[in-house]
């Protein structure tokens, strides 16, 4: 997932976007009529497959920091990799990096990351070892604390109170958590895996807007949902039309991103291509970058 407080869009580097005169981690103004260059440049990894420091292995969620410096949960190698901004050369291991493993200073197939600004610190869904750990970006750091364990989470979000909101991938839920809490609050699923608007199918990644509203990204059943807060169920915001590739369809939805205006972004990962649905069109997007199929070109 992409999150930024000023946000340097990564698809395009045709705009300055600014910020908000305050906002969290990801709210921020994109013009409704952005265009973007459809040939995007590398800004990490793109040496093939590897653990080299130059390389990653089936990249999933990322953050972009304030000053653009990326990190990245490198799903395969085991570890988050930082790249700062203009360095496409060599990226940095900031957590993990030891080997797939349970151990304070290991992490097992992560799939998400963001930055807790306040504390300087990663927030890591470590997957495969079923907990969420906290790393301190300081230097010397060998290794992290678990927030929350025995949880299948799969995505991370945090709202402008702090609150940690988890996608819970074999639960089919989104919970919310006061940090350094462990009880939580269900504020989308929780009732049985289906495509009822109560339901999600296998949820991935999950971003929250202004008004604590959270989005998530329902995988299988290839459409994204937005739960208002409070509410007991969900409003359909893209896709929700079988799997396909028409407008109005999605493929396996994976990153997702609201803007300032209320437009969704939707990574369509098996379409390979970034989709716009804007405010209250729920019938189509528009195709922003990719949809030319699967590549290793620059424009795919």
């Amino acid at each position: 997932m992409i999150y930024s407080k000023e946000f340097y869009s990564i698809l395009s580097r045709e705009k300055k976007i600014s910020s908000d005169s305050y906002t969290f981690s990801l709210l921020v103004n994109i013009p409704a009529n952005a265009t973007w260059k459809q040939n995007g440049g590398t800004v990490a990894g793109g040496n093939g497959k590897g653990g080299a420091t130059n390389q990653l292995n089936w990249p999933l969620g990322l953050f972009v920091d304030d000053d653009q410096t990326v990190v990245i949960a490198d799903f395969g190698n085991h570890r988050i990799m930082q790249w700062k901004n203009g360095d496409t050369t060599n990226g940095q291991v900031v957590a993990g990096g030891k080997g797939a493993g349970n151990g304070l200073n290991q992490l097992d197939r992560l799939t998400d990351v963001l930055i807790d600004k306040e504390t300087d610190s990663l927030i890591i869904c470590d997957r495969w070892n079923g907990r969420v750990v906290r790393w301190s970006r300081r230097s010397g750091t060998t290794q992290g604390e678990v927030l929350i364990d025995n949880i299948q989470c799969r995505g991370l979000a945090m709202d402008d109170q702090r609150n940690l909101y988890v996608s819970v991938w074999n639960k089919d839920e989104v919970r919310r958590y006061k940090l350094g809490e462990k009880n939580y609050t269900l504020v989308a699923g929780g009732n049985g895996k289906g495509d009822g608007l109560n339901q999600l199918n296998l949820p991935t990644y999950v971003v929250v807007d202004r008004d604590h509203s959270v989005y998530v990204s329902d995988d299988w059943n290839h459409r994204v949902m937005k739960w208002v807060e409070g509410a007991k169920e969900g409003i359909v915001v893209a896709g929700g039309q079988g799997e396909g590739r028409a407008l109005t369809q999605l493929s396996h939805p994976n990153g997702i991103f609201v803007d300032t205006l209320g437009t969704l972004y939707v990574a369509d990962s098996w379409n390979h291509r970034v989709m716009r649905w804007t405010q209250g069109d729920k019938k189509q997007g528009t195709v922003i970058v990719g949809g030319n199929g699967e590549g290793e070109g620059k424009k795919i």
